[in-house]
């Protein structure tokens, strides 16, 4: 890979990382009753896994969620670098467009994966299973308006072009 191509991945992937923690915690940044909040910041790193080389999608979300955490709530930041990176597994950035049936498909399994993850780690903090359903529910809120966040910037995205505007591939 050339010297460009690393500068200008470089570059999208901390656009994302901002992106990321600027939605996750000032954005529709909503708090739930049961500790934590919703927001669509999810959204943005489902886009930047379909955009992105893998590793440069996995270190947007992560640094992205993580740094939102550290702004919002710091005791979360750890898990949170770890399932952001996660939750970019199932997508591909290796189509011509994002909205593709695999990514379709990598909404629902990141939106399943996310509250699970997120509901074992409240768990952990209060040393009881009572902590999993509370924190998977509103987190699976979230997942699904970013879910739907994401399908509809995906089209917009897919019909003004970008993956061959930004020539991440």
């Amino acid at each position: 890979m050339s010297e460009n191509k690393r500068l200008h991945l470089l570059v999208l992937a901390a656009l994302f990382a901002a992106a990321v923690a600027a939605t996750t915690a000032y954005v529709l940044h909503i708090p739930l009753p049961t500790g934590g909040y919703v927001h669509v910041g999810d959204a943005l790193i489902y886009l930047a896994a379909c955009l992105l080389p893998l590793p440069w999608a996995m270190a947007a979300g992560a640094v992205g969620g993580a740094v939102a955490d550290l702004l919002t709530a710091p005791m979360w930041a750890p898990a949170t670098f770890v399932i952001k990176l996660l939750i970019c597994l199932p997508f591909t950035a290796q189509r011509e467009r994002i909205l593709t049936a695999r990514n379709a498909g990598a909404v629902v399994v990141a939106g399943l994966l996310s509250p699970t993850l997120y509901g074992f780690v409240n768990v952990w903090f209060a040393q009881s299973w009572a902590a999993f359903w509370p924190q998977f529910v509103g987190t699976l809120v979230q997942g699904v308006g970013s879910g739907v966040v994401f399908f509809v910037l995906a089209v917009a995205c897919d019909r003004a072009r970008l993956k061959d505007r930004l020539g991440t591939l």
